[in-house]
């Protein structure tokens, strides 16, 4: 038995080896096709080499189709990396995100685009929308909810005075981890992002009781400016850990399981639909009884899903409201086209922000 183990294992590493090359040489005739495509598309005059649509039809045709040991999302991962690598053979994009590296809206880049973007970090949400709106860069991956906080208020306001599209978006997972440069000295002061802290309040206090805990830009930050603070800790990433050499204190701190986050993609220009789409707007009603009924009753008589409601302020207008709507469809989808219509004459204002895949990863 013992003589024969090293036989089949051997056996079994050949035949993988094989599969290998197999598999090397199918992604080289992909890159092959991808490089012609391009040449197509710019023969065309067609500007977007991007097209999010497209991306989101593929990777729900590659779950749909998985018959293997290996998780759907784990096999969309795989075909994301490739199809990432080979876009920046067409065209190299570049995606602006909320910095400075190792934060959450840069793994949120790089999940949803792949490895195969180049990335700009930058200081603020603000920042993000207007590098895109310059067209510095290709897109931008922001915040706008969070499943414990809600709402992300600096990213509503950017899209109420902004005129960027909405092209996408993507959920991460959100598990805190406590860091400091030497896990042996006693913690004095905290340093987090706002949203961070507060998902992490209960631990904190029970915890923590005594540390000063300062709010910053993001949670990457927090990691960086504690390198050099003996007595400071941060609550970033996991990745943040190796990113700036901290040691880990505690880990998964949030006080609820499960917490998520949704980002958005911005861009300059709209999205065909891609047979599972989302809509988002802003609206703003009337002061008077009964507005907000009007408004979303088209949607109910439609039979369109409205997937979020949420009420922002208005910015810079006192006592003044806005409301935040996702629902199920394409803008372009004839049953939401027509009642969007009627909508917008029940309303003070309608901005549709843009329609794009509901996520896939």
């Amino acid at each position: 038995m013992s003589k024969k183990t090293p036989s089949n294992l051997s056996n079994l590493r050949g035949e993988i080896d094989a599969l290998d090359e197999q598999i090397q040489l199918l992604i080289t005739a992909r890159a092959g096709l991808a490089a012609e495509v391009a040449k197509v598309k710019k023969s065309g005059k067609q500007v977007a080499i991007y097209r999010p649509e497209r991306e989101a039809q593929v990777l729900r045709s590659i779950i749909k189709r998985n018959d293997s040991l290996l998780k759907d999302q784990d096999m969309a991962y795989i075909f994301r990396q490739i199809m990432s690598a080979c876009l920046a053979l067409e065209q190299p994009l570049k995606v602006a995100y909320l910095g400075p590296e190792g934060t959450f809206t840069q793994e949120a880049a790089l999940k949803h685009f792949g490895h195969g973007v180049a990335t700009l970090d930058c200081g603020s949400i603000d920042d993000i929308f207007i590098e895109v709106e310059k067209g510095n860069v290709d897109y931008g991956v922001v915040p706008i909810e969070n499943s414990s906080n809600g709402v992300i208020g600096g990213t509503v306001d950017m899209l109420y005075w902004q005129d960027l599209q909405l092209c996408g978006e993507v959920e991460i997972a959100i598990n805190h981890q406590l860091m400091m440069a030497d896990s042996k000295v006693n913690i004095k002061t905290i340093y987090a992002h706002n949203q961070a802290l507060e998902q992490c309040r209960r631990y904190l206090q029970n915890h923590y009781p005594k540390a000063e805990l300062k709010a910053v830009a993001s949670n990457a930050l927090a990691a960086k400016l504690c390198q050099d603070e003996p007595s400071a800790a941060a609550i970033a990433s996991e990745s943040a850990l190796d990113i700036y050499n901290l040691q880990k204190v505690d880990g998964n701190i949030e006080d609820k399981a499960g917490n998520v986050t949704r980002f958005l993609v911005l861009g300059n220009h709209q999205v065909e639909a891609s047979g599972v789409d989302k809509t988002s707007m802003l609206i703003t009603v009337k002061h008077q009884s009964g507005a907000l009924f009007e408004v979303l009753e088209p949607f109910k008589k439609a039979n369109i899903n409205l997937l979020q409601v949420a009420k922002h302020p208005i910015p810079r207008v006192k006592w003044e409201y806005l409301f935040l709507i996702d629902i199920e469809g394409h803008r372009d989808d004839e049953i939401v086209k027509k009642t969007l219509e009627i909508v917008r004459q029940k309303t003070l204002k309608l901005k549709i922000l843009g329609a794009y895949p509901q996520a896939v990863l």
